[in-house]
């Protein structure tokens, strides 16, 4: 796949989410994610990012700006994908969410509760938001990146998902690889 492909096909998908519909504060923009996960596949990621997030300039990541709440819309993207069914996510979470403290961000323990409920039944992994940005850099120099990004305005609250196959696993992998 050539670059100029990947760029052109991405910014497609971008144009055609953005014109799929807003969000309002009753529903997230259910439309925009459809049209989103349609498009994407596996080694793609999906993160639904807080509002102070850095705009990248990776050429594999495009960023949307959305005024929704971050909780909707990792709802949306994760209904989405379930339905979907030819990708599934591994997310990954910021570690140092685990340690802002209610006193210097009020609303996370709230905030916590209400992801880890939303999380339930995914693969979740904590590692150092240093080392996310840099797993998406080194993703998006191959692979298609796309960032949501809402009005929430706690720190160290983005859900980063890595979409993976939704009708294959590591196992049936092995056992084909074993095969020749």
């Amino acid at each position: 796949m050539s670059k100029s492909w990947k760029k052109i096909s991405l910014i497609t998908v971008i144009m055609t989410a953005i014109g799929a519909g807003g969000c309002s504060s009753k529903s997230p923009s259910a439309n925009n994610v459809n049209e989103i996960v349609k498009n994407l596949g596996h080694r793609n990621w999906i993160v639904v990012a807080d509002s102070a997030y850095p705009l990248q300039n990776a050429i594999g990541i495009k960023t949307i700006v959305v005024n929704c709440e971050q909780e909707k819309e990792v709802q949306a993207v994760l209904d989405n994908l379930k339905k979907a069914g030819h990708v599934k996510p591994t997310v990954y979470i910021d570690k140092e969410l685990e340690y802002v403290s209610e006193k210097n961000a009020q609303g996370i323990d709230k905030y916590r509760n209400k992801l880890d409920e939303l999380l339930k039944g995914y693969p979740v992994v904590r590692i150092k938001h240093e080392e996310l940005i840099s797993k998406l850099d080194a993703s998006s120099k191959m692979f298609a990146i796309v960032i949501i990004k809402t009005n929430m305005k706690l720190p160290y609250t983005s859900v980063f998902m890595e979409l993976g196959c939704g009708y294959w696993n590591d196992e049936a992998e092995k056992e084909l690889r074993k095969s020749f």
